[in-house]
């Protein structure tokens, strides 16, 4: 593409109302990552699912955040639990595909109303405060590794499952904090291949990401400084407020009230 090519196209993504809407649901995104340290697909993939279809909006996210935490892999890959990261990556590896299969075949309405009610199903999980109290077995570790591989393939809200079962356990928090991130990096070469596979990487992809990533990036830096200027215990309310908004209003049955 010629310079002016270029320019043409990224300038047609910021004109194009779903992609700014969009853009605005990345930026609140961006702030709950960034001061809650989660949360950013459960809100990021209602919504975007509700604006474009649902494989380009995971495409999409899933480029934003890979970017995003590629940096901290290095310094994860010398603190994280190998011994209970390896099983859990490499089960949700091999299962993501299905995951992206199914997004690449199924109804959009109907990965819509799944994305949603999985979020808020998640969601509850988090408010419950339930925590996953045995050791990290190898079993268990694969167990909770596919779960959040199919969830990472489908709707790249993979989070949850693997935060309740290395955070309820006795591990420092620098080991729990480098398990996650080390884990979303391997389950996310893996996605990388199967959504390449299954072509969702295309021009829409290409112009969502660059309308959500400045506003995605400066969010987190803003979310991030916030967070030591009040208490966590507020911030985390916000996020799952936020969570069950976007959860909530990117199901298709309020297409008619609010798109």
């Amino acid at each position: 593409m010629s310079a002016a090519e270029i320019t043409g196209f990224v300038l047609s993504a910021f004109a194009e109302p779903r992609f700014m809407l969009a853009a605005a649901v990345a930026f609140v995104a961006g702030l709950v990552r960034g001061f809650a340290g989660f949360g950013a697909a459960m809100i990021f993939m209602p919504v975007a699912s509700s604006i474009v279809a649902p494989p380009i909006a995971a495409a999409a996210f899933l480029t934003l955040d890979a970017v995003l935490t590629l940096p901290l892999v290095a310094g994860a890959a010398r603190h994280c639990q190998w011994h209970t990261v390896l099983p859990a990556a490499i089960a949700g590896m091999a299962v993501v595909p299905l995951g992206a299969w199914v997004l690449a075949h199924a109804d959009p309405v109907m990965l819509r109303w799944f994305i949603s009610l999985v979020v808020l199903a998640l969601l509850g999980l988090l408010l419950s405060g339930w925590r996953y109290t045995g050791k990290p077995s190898v079993p268990a570790s694969l167990g909770v590794g596919a779960c959040a591989g199919f969830l990472s393939g489908t709707t790249q809200v993979s989070g949850p499952p693997v935060v309740a079962f290395w955070i309820s356990g006795p591990s420092p928090a620098i080991a729990i904090r480098a398990n996650l991130i080390m884990f979303f990096f391997l389950d996310g070469l893996a996605a990388f291949a199967a959504f390449a596979g299954h072509g969702f990487f295309t021009a829409d992809t290409l112009q969502l990401i660059v309308a959500t990533a400045p506003a995605f990036g400066i969010a987190i830096f803003l979310g991030a400084r916030g967070f030591g200027r009040t208490s966590e215990t507020f911030y985390r309310r916000v996020a799952f407020t936020m969570i069950a908004i976007a959860a909530i209003t990117g199901m298709p049955i309020l297409d008619g009230w609010l798109r």
